[in-house]
């Protein structure tokens, strides 16, 4: 059976670009995610991501559980600590927030989410995670008490990413953070791109097809998109193909 992250390895070999939606368990209905996967499913989306900052209303596991019942796509959580973790889905990316020095977002989480994951039958894929500025103060800083790295620092999230392929990453994640005002600039992904030879992820702040198609003509192997999704259902249908 073909892993997740053998799927995204092979899409990156044939330059198959992928998208994932990202879905935050405290902003979405449980009665409308069959509805939502509707379009979902009119849509180029390949892969969904579950987790948010925090999980103030303990959803998570109904939430996936309930994603799975509308979706034949694959399932990943997306965790903003080791609370979110639950086997109803499919996979999970194991981060590590690789730009701030906050032990506990680099480890300790890590450490507390072993219990529950020694004998998952989750999909488990280290991830490091790395928050560029994206021009506002989002929640994955605040809850991390660390600060992103400026867009202009494009040596520094280089030298971080492949700081983090070679300590035994299999994925990088440049994000600008939910909500964010400027998304990943393509300079920075078309660099890091240039120098990674594992699959690069880009988030935050993309909230159009121009948008989406740059950050695919820099580099971007999975591109993922959550707020513009919030904000405007009706994006989803626009997304019928790509133009890169």
């Amino acid at each position: 059976m073909q892993t997740m992250y053998k799927h995204i390895l092979e899409a990156k070999k044939g330059n198959q670009k992928l998208l994932a939606v990202l879905i935050d368990p405290d902003k979405i209905d449980i009665d409308h995610i069959p509805e939502f996967f509707k379009k979902v499913h009119t849509s180029i989306i390949t892969h969904v991501f579950v987790g948010g900052s925090t999980d103030a209303e303990k959803k998570m596991g109904i939430v996936v559980k309930t994603i799975k019942q509308n979706t034949h796509l694959p399932v990943l959580i997306f965790p903003g600590s080791h609370e979110q973790i639950t086997e109803a889905a499919d996979g999970i990316l194991f981060l590590s927030l690789l730009s701030g020095r906050n032990p506990k977002y680099l480890i300790e989480q890590q450490v507390q989410s072993v219990e529950k994951l020694i004998n998952t039958s989750l999909e488990i894929i280290p991830t490091g995670y790395i928050l560029i500025d994206g021009g506002v103060e989002t929640a994955v800083q605040r809850i991390s008490e660390t600060k992103p790295i400026t867009q202009d620092s494009i040596e520094t999230i280089m030298h971080t990413a492949l700081a983090g392929q070679f300590s035994g990453k299999r994925l990088i994640y440049l994000e600008a953070g939910s909500g964010a005002k400027k998304a990943v600039n393509t300079n920075i992904i078309k660099e890091v791109s240039s120098k990674l030879k594992i699959p690069l992820i880009v988030g935050g702040g993309i909230r159009s097809k121009t948008q989406l198609n740059a950050a695919f003509n820099a580099g971007a192997d999975l591109v993922v998109i959550g707020t513009a999704f919030e904000e405007n259902e009706a994006f989803l249908l626009e997304l019928k193909n790509l133009e890169c």
